[in-house]
Order: structure tokens, then C-alpha cells, then sequence
């Protein structure tokens, strides 16, 4: 398979057809048995786990279906943790949180615990952390399985916003066909193969 730079694809498939794996060999969690994995000019699937970590940390970021927030952490501190591992200093990384919190909506509620938001400003929380290193691709594994139909539509369209107008690249496995509308093109997986690819009509 090959994903131009700006692309937004959903990847459809019954359990256990290899959606995740997908995700998890693009995002260099998972090596794959054979074949290679080519990001740019990089070969992905030969990097040492140090040079593979370094990689995945400044190109990847990654959106899941339960968000996987600290729920101990305020809104600005989830988002901020990946910027612990970069030489940012304290006000650097406050002001970058600020603008990502802006950017998804959530700037009033950058002193909220998980517990105290909604499923839907939870997973902007998600999205919002996903963005905080900047990257070029993201990675989301069932991102409004979770949510209702309003809400998962507001998660989507944010997506589709940040993939035309901040040209992030996007590769979102789902369930659901109504989140297809918002990619630009949507890959059935079988057993592990791709079966059709399917044009969408919802972007922006």
C-alpha cells in the first residue's frame, strides 16, 4: 500500500482482519515478518529501537478509541507529557499547550480532570496530545467508537480539518461508515489483505 502525504484514509474490516496491526507496523510499534516500511526517505522496519523511538516520537502521533489519559493529570498536563521528553523549556511548553487546547476547543478547560469532561472533550484531549510533538501522521485506532453519533461527528470533522487545512496525514481504522464520509478514501482489509478501495465524497 502507499499513503501520499496529505492523504486522509479510513480502513474498514471484521475483527481480526489486521486493522490495528496496520496501524501498529505504520506507526513502528510492530516489525513486520517480511517486507519493509518506508516513511519518506526513512526504512522504518530496519531502525534501531532507539532511532525507531526518536522517530515515532517527532513524525507519529496517536488517537485511541478510550483515550488513555492520566487521570490524575489536568487537561493541560495529558497534553503536555509528550513535551516532557524535549528540551522545551517550562514556558515553551505552556504556551504550545495553550495554542493546542485553542486549536480543539478546549481552552477553557485546560484545569479539568478527565473524570470532571465529556467522552467527546475527552477524545479532543486525546487529539490535542496527539498533536502537542507536531507531527506529520496520525494514527487513529477507533477514535469515535466510544461516542455518540453528535459527538463522533465533531471528532471527525475536527479531523478532516486538521488533515485539509494543517495538511496532517491521517490513517483512521473504524467500524463505523459514517466516519468513512470524512476521509478522502476508505481501504477494506480481509485476512489481512486489502479487498476494495473505495472513493468517499464528505471532504472538505
Amino acid at each position: 500500500m502507499e499513503i501520499p502525504k496529505g492523504d486522509f484514509v479510513a480502513v474498514m474490516g471484521p475483527s481480526g482482519s489486521g486493522k490495528s496491526t496496520l496501524l501498529n507496523l505504520i506507526g513502528g510499534i510492530d516489525r513486520p515478518d517480511q517486507g519493509e516500511i518506508h516513511f519518506g526517505y526513512n526504512r522504518i522496519d530496519t531502525m534501531s529501537e532507539g532511532a525507531l523511538s526518536r522517530w515515532r516520537g517527532s513524525k507519529v502521533g496517536f488517537v485511541f478509541q478510550f483515550y488513555n489519559l492520566m487521570p490524575m493529570l489536568t487537561t493541560a498536563q495529558n497534553v503536555e507529557l509528550p513535551l516532557l521528553l524535549t528540551d522545551l523549556n517550562k514556558r515553551q511548553r505552556r504556551e504550545r499547550v495553550d495554542t493546542i487546547l485553542e486549536l480543539v476547543g478546549l481552552a477553557e478547560r485546560h484545569a479539568h480532570l478527565p473524570a470532571e469532561l465529556s467522552g467527546g472533550q475527552m477524545q479532543r484531549v486525546g487529539i490535542a496530545r496527539a498533536l502537542a510533538m507536531d507531527p506529520v501522521l496520525l494514527l487513529c485506532d477507533e477514535p469515535t467508537g466510544d461516542l455518540d453519533r453528535k459527538s463522533a461527528d465533531e471528532i471527525l470533522g475536527m479531523l478532516q480539518t486538521l488533515n485539509s487545512e494543517m495538511g496532517k496525514t491521517i490513517v483512521m481504522v473504524t467500524h463505523d461508515e459514517a466516519a468513512c464520509g470524512y476521509a478522502k478514501r476508505t481501504l477494506n482489509l480481509n485476512k489481512g489483505r486489502f479487498v476494495e478501495t473505495q472513493p468517499t465524497s464528505k471532504v472538505a
